[in-house]
């Protein structure tokens, strides 16, 4: 028995130490080299924090494109899933009423059509990306309320693509705030 357990507490005291203090040191110090110091990427407009490039924010003006759904309520300190399945009543009502409230600001939309990402929460409740198609269905909304030619907000969207890392891990998608800083400088 004392063979195995006077090993056992040495092996959890050097992991121990390991990963809170070596570990952590390690993480710090490549922090420090980055870009921002590992305090993330800020987006400034006009000398001023508007958000963050990996953050989401809440949009909801028709004038603007939409995010993905936060169960955090878009708070960081407070990141989460909603943890409920997808046979739990109120989540099929939460469901619901996002496509019943995105039907009724894009009524050209057809509700099959609607990406899943514009109606349920993320893992984190704090993407700042939508999928592309996500971010193509809303062009005929805010070409209808800013009156600008269709053709220029999908260029724009065009132009906001990311493509997967490498080409290979990920899908194609769209940073929501920076697209809708982009926007609001359109001409």
């Amino acid at each position: 028995m004392k063979q195995n357990i006077l090993p056992a507490i040495k092996l959890t005291a050097l992991t121990i130490v390991f990963f809170i203090g070596i570990y952590t040191l390690i993480i710090w110090l490549v922090a420090q080299v980055a870009r921002n110091k590992g305090l993330g990427e800020t987006v400034i407009v006009n000398n001023k924090v508007v958000g963050y490039k990996l953050e989401g924010q809440k949009f909801s003006d028709d004038k603007y494109f939409w995010d993905r759904p936060s169960a955090a309520g878009y708070n960081a300190a407070a990141s989460s899933g909603s943890n409920k399945g997808t046979t739990n009543p109120d989540y099929l009502k939460d469901v619901q009423s996002k496509i019943d409230t995105f039907l009724v600001h894009n009524p050209t939309v057809k509700k099959e059509d609607i990406p899943s990402d514009l109606i349920t929460y993320s893992g984190s409740g704090l993407d700042p990306d939508i999928s592309v198609e996500a971010a193509n269905i809303q062009v005929n909304r805010i070409a209808a309320t800013r009156k600008i030619d269709k053709e220029k907000i999908q260029k724009l969207v065009n132009d906001h693509i990311q493509k997967p890392f490498a080409g290979l891990f990920g899908t194609s998608k769209v940073n929501v705030l920076l697209l809708n800083i982009d926007l609001d400088n359109l001409k």
